[in-house]
Order: C-alpha cells, then sequence, then structure tokens
C-alpha cells in the first residue's frame, strides 16, 4: 500500500496550481550570507545545516573581514518562494568554503541558474565562485550584499573588478530583508526567462 505524503514532506512541497518547479542555487564565498538570504525570503521553515565553528575549523576556513561568525553551513540550506500561480521557486544554498566545493556539483544538477552574493569588500573571494557556476554552464545574476557600514560600490567597478559579461545582472540587495532578496531573485529569474527566448 502506497501512502500519502508525510505532513514535514507536505510542508515543502505544494500540491495544486503549481505548474513549473523552478531549482535555483544561492551561492557565494564564505560568510557572505547565504542562509540569512534563505531564511529571510522563504514561505516556508527553511532547512539549514548549519553548524557551531570549531578551533579546528580555524586553520582551514579564512575569518579575515568576517566578524562575530560562529556558525558555518556543512551541507546545505534549503527554501521555497512562489512567485506566481504558476512558479515557484527551490533555492539551495551551498556551503561557502573550498573544502565543500565537491558537493556544488551535486547540487547544480537540475538547477536553471544560481543567483551569486557577492561582499564587496571581498571581490577576490567571489572569482572562485563564478568560475564554479560557469563551469556548470549555469546562467547567473550578482547580488551585492549590502552590509552595514559598507560603502555603496559603483556598478560598472564592481563589473570591471568581477570581469561580467555585458547582459550579467548586478543588483543590490540587503540579503536580511525580505523584499530586497525577493527583488534580486526576480531580476535573477527575468534574465534566466530572456536567456531561454
Amino acid at each position: 500500500m502506497v501512502s500519502g505524503p508525510s505532513l514535514d514532506e507536505q510542508a515543502y512541497v505544494r500540491e495544486g496550481a503549481t505548474q513549473t518547479a523552478v531549482k535555483i542555487l544561492v551561492v557565494g564565498h564564505f560568510a557572505v550570507g547565504k542562509t540569512t538570504f534563505i531564511g529571510a525570503i522563504s514561505e516556508i521553515e527553511p532547512l539549514t545545516t548549519e553548524e557551531t565553528m570549531t578551533r579546528a575549523a580555524e586553520s582551514v576556513d579564512d575569518l579575515k573581514g568576517v566578524q562575530g561568525k560562529t556558525t558555518t553551513t556543512v551541507a546545505m540550506d534549503f527554501g521555497r518562494l512562489t512567485i506566481s500561480d504558476r512558479v515557484v521557486l527551490y533555492l539551495f544554498g551551498t556551503p561557502g568554503q573550498q573544502r565543500f566545493v565537491q558537493m556544488w556539483e551535486d547540487m547544480a544538477r537540475g538547477a536553471l541558474g544560481a543567483l551569486v552574493l557577492v561582499d564587496p569588500e571581498r571581490l577576490a573571494d567571489s572569482f572562485a565562485v563564478i568560475d564554479l557556476i560557469e563551469q556548470y554552464g549555469l546562467d547567473y545574476a550578482i547580488a551585492v550584499n549590502h552590509f552595514d557600514g559598507a560603502p555603496l560600490r559603483d556598478e560598472m567597478a564592481l563589473r570591471d573588478a568581477l570581469d561580467l559579461l555585458e547582459d550579467t545582472p548586478v543588483v543590490t540587495c540587503d540579503a536580511r530583508d525580505e523584499r530586497s532578496s525577493a527583488d534580486a531573485l526576480i531580476t535573477l529569474v527575468r534574465h534566466l526567462q530572456d536567456r531561454a527566448h
């Protein structure tokens, strides 16, 4: 006898009118705000794999430029956002450390695109992330996570620094803010629609 989905499964998989489920990666370097972003925007309780950072990790994870970080994602984050009666986004947040890169390939399978979160004070940390997304053949948009006290950066300077193609969208967001995060995702979805036509 086949039973229906459990209550837990029903919380994550919605039955009904949705016709298109879209897998989106939320990626970025260590401590850029991926877990915060998904937590701010998900319409369900997000699934997170945050663990307390240990002394052993201090020799592996570069904490330069990161104040007060005590936890880190060790597998993935997951959230859901319905953007219309027909389209629901399933958001998969990747760990940012180099030591977890082997997990990215599996997570990239079936993804339509990626939102790359960038810290404007640590742009060089984004190079390896963008390289991986391009290697997996995913279209992407850049979301510059504006941290408290950080100066706003000129878009053209950011594009030059990140060596972006002319049609790659660049938006500024606050990963803590639901509306700002939603606007960044909508920018990515519109870009993916444009690329599909």
